[in-house]
């Protein structure tokens, strides 16, 4: 496992939609010993009224939304890294916001691993898929473009366009030493 084990503190899976963050996230909580999968999008879900949708170029409560997310799955995370679980988180999280996020989360030690398969391989996996993330709003050259050109480029970065769940999850247990964003 790249002479870090996975034991303890919180490992963020970030990247754009349909990238295989819920997947991925999912089979390596459970190839862990105590592990959790806080999903982040469950945080936007419970907002029942007056919930905004994050677009490009949204308004100022759309991004106080995603901002209280954030804050709620980085304490949801917390909560459980102190109780002695590996919280493994996944949310898209890119751009601006990735470093404050990252800051939010007290837990030692930090992990980031994003996920950034091809355009390509993106859009054949969102057509494959029965949600839709992409529409009007969003397309995904135009997330990727947020991904690649506005995401600090911290932590480990995969191109999973070619790999299957089971081996970006061996990819990131292999690369734990440069995921690690903080002690």
């Amino acid at each position: 496992m790249g002479g870090v084990a996975l034991d303890g503190g919180v490992l963020v899976i970030t990247g754009v939609m349909a990238a295989g963050k819920s997947t991925v996230a999912q089979l390596l909580a459970e190839r862990l010993p105590r592990a959790v999968h806080v999903r982040g999008d469950v945080f936007r879900r419970m907002l029942v009224s007056g919930r905004r949708e994050l677009v490009p170029r949204g308004d100022g409560e759309a991004v106080e939304q995603l901002r209280l997310r954030y804050r709620m799955s980085a304490s949801t995370a917390d909560l459980y890294a102190a109780a002695g679980w590996t919280a493994v988180v996944q949310d898209v999280v890119l751009g601006e916001h990735l470093k404050p996020y990252l800051d939010a989360i007290t837990s030692r030690p930090l992990y980031l691993v994003v996920l950034a398969p091809s355009p390509e391989a993106v859009a054949a996996r969102e057509a494959a898929r029965a949600k839709s993330g992409y529409g009007s709003s969003w397309t995904v050259g135009g997330l990727d473009h947020v991904l690649r050109d506005e995401t600090p480029r911290l932590g480990l970065w995969l191109d999973s366009s070619a790999q299957t769940p089971q081996e970006t999850v061996d990819a990131i247990l292999g690369g734990l030493k440069d995921a690690r964003v903080a002690v």
